[in-house]
């Protein structure tokens, strides 16, 4: 089959840019209603969008304007008001228990009926550690540790019913075939789990696992786990060599690359001309606070104060800690001190940067140039598909679907019609043979 172009929309606040909510184009639905979820799923899957994305955070940060509702109990909502979109949600392995998490997401997929994923992730804020009790941040090391014998579990659990233990035969009596239910007696470093899972496995078998780590570690990690990852870069650059990267490192795993989808983010502002999408994006950036976006980056540097550096200066990479020191977003510092590296912004323009989209990749252009940049992303080497992170919600989804879907699937590189109805065939994934037989 021709490779297509894979189209995720990640929802958060009410866009992007962290400005948005004070622009007049955002909606006028509290993020915390039910309705505007619903609504924007709605509007990516007459998109014919693969999916959506709702990221996660386990305590409050920066001003609120991102703040919305757990993510896992929106998807049960989103599931039954949506028939195709896959749904996609963050769940974290440092804060929960291997049982309560896959429990929870074999229900996502049978309740959508095998559209659910997973994005795995070990939780780099410090906050967050102390709403579970912890004095002090896990290291980097000791989170990805421990989530490498939760998806061991994770797997195991999902597993520890075959697919036909369930015969429901009311003539015979019988239910269910109790030899294809199976203990998995877990004991390892962090986890001590019987089993077996008290639900029988979803649609999908496991729901598609996503992760977004960047880091050498989190890349070790996507390698062998991941079936698409989402990832943040500032330059294209950086982007195909991380493709790159990964794709090997997938190779040397014995895994198909096209199973190990690459997502870049993009955050596009899209206007009927070059000059006017400027200007919009010149708008977002004026309804900016400075402080925030300070207070922001210095919550990815684990606390920094960058407050004294002046806003107009060049900055230098000796302005930051070293990335290998953090134990937070390991993998969104790198990207922040190459951008300094490689382009030397003040902290006014680094600001403006990060305001966007947070490290992802900001754009402002016509329909037609955000479709040529997408194209050129996917037929070289840099994107199995886009990560969209509109910076105004609904308004700049409104324009990429009305204005930018049509362009890509006269180029030939996107659907104009749903092929599949799970996520894993939206995605092109293989269903995962039970290892239990």
């Amino acid at each position: 089959m021709k490779r297509q172009l894979h189209l995720n929309l990640f929802i958060s606040g009410k866009g992007h840019h962290e400005a948005s909510w004070r622009h007049p184009d955002s909606s006028g639905l509290a993020s915390t209603d039910i309705r505007y979820l619903q609504g924007l799923t709605q509007r990516a899957e007459q998109g014919l969008f693969d999916s959506i994305f709702l990221a996660d955070q386990l305590a409050f940060q920066g001003g609120g304007a991102q703040i919305g509702l757990e993510p896992l109990t929106a998807l049960a909502a989103l599931a039954v008001s949506t028939k195709k979109i896959g749904l996609i949600a963050t769940a974290s392995t440092t804060y929960t228990e291997p049982f309560n998490l896959v429990r929870q997401f074999a229900s996502l997929d049978h309740i959508s009926k095998g559209r659910v994923g997973w994005n795995i992730v070990t939780s780099w804020s410090a906050p967050a550690a102390k709403n579970y009790g912890y004095e002090t941040q896990i290291s980097h090391t000791d989170r990805y540790a421990k989530a490498d014998e939760f998806m061991e579990v994770a797997k195991c659990l999902w597993d520890s019913w075959s697919d036909d233990a369930i015969v429901d035969d009311k003539k015979s009596g019988k239910y269910i075939y109790r030899n294809r239910i199976r203990t998995i007696d877990h004991k390892g470093e962090h986890y001590s789990v019987e089993g077996p899972l008290n639900i029988p496995r979803g649609p999908q078998g496991w729901p598609v696992l996503v992760q977004a780590g960047s880091s050498d570690t989190g890349r070790q990690f996507a390698s062998q786990y991941a079936e698409a990852v989402f990832t943040a870069h500032m330059q294209e650059s950086t982007a195909r060599a991380f493709y790159s990267d990964l794709k090997s490192l997938v190779k040397s795993r014995g895994r198909a690359q096209s199973h190990c989808l690459i997502l870049p983010g993009l955050s596009p502002v899209i206007a009927s001309t070059e000059s006017e999408a400027k200007i919009y994006s010149e708008d977002l950036n004026g309804l900016a606070d400075t402080n925030e976006g300070l207070a922001r980056l210095s919550s990815r540097f684990g606390g920094t104060d960058f407050s004294h550096l002046p806003l107009d200066q060049p900055l230098r990479p000796e302005d930051f800690p070293d990335p290998a020191t953090v134990e937070s977003a390991r993998s969104r510092t790198e990207v922040i001190v190459g951008v300094v590296r490689s382009e030397k912004p003040t902290m006014r323009q680094l600001l403006a940067k990060m305001s966007g989209a947070r490290g992802h990749y900001v754009f402002a252009g016509t329909p037609e140039q955000v479709a040529d940049l997408i194209e050129d992303w996917f037929l070289n080497g840099v994107a199995d598909g886009i990560n969209l992170m509109p910076p105004v919600l609904p308004k700049m989804l409104d324009v990429f679907i009305d204005e930018v879907v049509p362009l890509l699937q006269a180029k030939g590189i996107f659907r104009t019609s749903y092929e599949g109805d799970t996520l894993r065939q939206h995605y092109g994934l293989d269903r995962p043979n039970n290892v239990f037989g």
